[in-house]
């Protein structure tokens, strides 16, 4: 299957492969915790639009950090008109829980990569023909590593995220069965802290490249 008309998952995503995963932050620690994650390696940042006030904390974000120093997208997207602000506040990857091909439609017309949610085979092969970029594995720890290397069997060009329940210890196993990156949340943005935020992505980011170098 051609892929050269969709975007390409960032590289920022790639090298580090992890997507960090903001969910209930408040829009005046954010840009903190921008730099926790920068200064650790993790090169993108997902605020979920679920989130008090996300439009403004992606919009300081991406005021804050060019996307070499800290890729910001928005999460939760589960519709054309989320997605649509959430891009005019500067997002530059849109994620989504579902399988929308209208969300990802809005992606493609302004030429931004998005990773929408499947859970089966089906839909998974639907989101890629639709135009995602990758698909979100979710929630990947319903199924495990086991599933990824399954999928990838059948459909090796599809690029996958799994998300949902990983963890450190997991992160890597889902690397090793073929998966292109992980999102984490809370464990590694939720403490709002931006030094051990820092410490904490250092550390996943080694162990991910370990994986699969």
């Amino acid at each position: 299957m051609t892929t050269d008309w969709r975007p390409p998952i960032p590289a920022w995503i790639l090298a580090g492969r992890v997507v960090a995963i903001g969910r209930g932050l408040a829009p005046d620690r954010i840009a903190q915790i921008g730099e926790g994650l920068a200064a650790g390696g993790v090169g993108a940042f997902e605020i979920t639009m679920n989130s008090p006030a996300a439009l403004e904390s992606i919009t300081r974000l991406a005021s804050r950090f060019t996307p070499e120093e800290l890729l910001i997208g928005a999460g939760t997207v589960m519709t054309t008109d989320a997605a649509r602000a959430a891009l005019d506040a500067g997002a530059r990857f849109i994620v989504m829980p579902h399988l929308d091909p209208a969300v990802i439609e809005v992606g493609l017309e302004r030429g931004v990569p998005t990773f929408p949610g499947a859970f089966t085979p089906t839909e998974a092969l639907r989101a890629w023909l639709a135009g995602a970029s990758a698909v979100k594995l979710f929630p990947a720890s319903a199924v495990g590593p086991a599933f990824v290397h399954e999928l990838r069997g059948p459909m090796p060009e599809i690029p996958f995220i799994p998300t949902g329940g990983v963890t450190i210890d997991s992160g890597p196993e889902f690397i090793a069965a073929g998966a292109v990156a992980v999102g984490i949340g809370s464990w590694l943005t939720g403490s709002g802290d931006p030094a051990e935020i820092g410490e904490r992505g250092a550390r996943l980011v080694r162990a991910l490249q370990a994986a699969r170098p």
